[in-house]
């Protein structure tokens, strides 16, 4: 006697069509990947920020105050006006020179030597 083999067909799960692509099954990412994806971007984005923050300027070295010598006829508002080298509001420059001098009001005297604030 002699069998005959019954041969049953098995879908084929990635048959290749020719021709056609290759599909590629989506990437699925697991919650310790999705972890691990959202650290490497908030590193990489600490390092662009490292690299594209100014530089502090802490480090620099104090400015010296400059002196001057009252000219006869001269303000207060004449030598803010004049040695405004910050861009500041004059007003503010004629309180930062008072300070440094400890001067008690807003007069000055041909002769005197103040001291005004540091350049940049």
């Amino acid at each position: 006697m002699h069998q005959t083999a019954v041969v049953i067909p098995f879908p084929q799960v990635n048959r290749r069509v020719p021709g056609r692509p290759r599909r590629r099954p989506p990437v699925r990412l697991t919650r310790r990947g999705r972890v691990v994806v959202l650290a490497l971007l908030l590193a990489l984005a600490g390092a662009v920020a490292v690299l594209v923050a100014p530089q502090s300027r802490a480090a620099d070295p104090a400015a010296r105050p400059r002196a001057v010598v009252v000219q006869p006829g001269e303000t207060l508002w004449d030598l803010a006006t004049r040695s405004n080298s910050r861009g500041w509001d004059p007003f503010q420059l004629i309180d930062e020179i008072r300070r440094l001098n400890a001067l008690p009001g807003y007069t000055v005297y041909p002769g005197q030597e103040l001291t005004l604030p540091p350049e940049r």
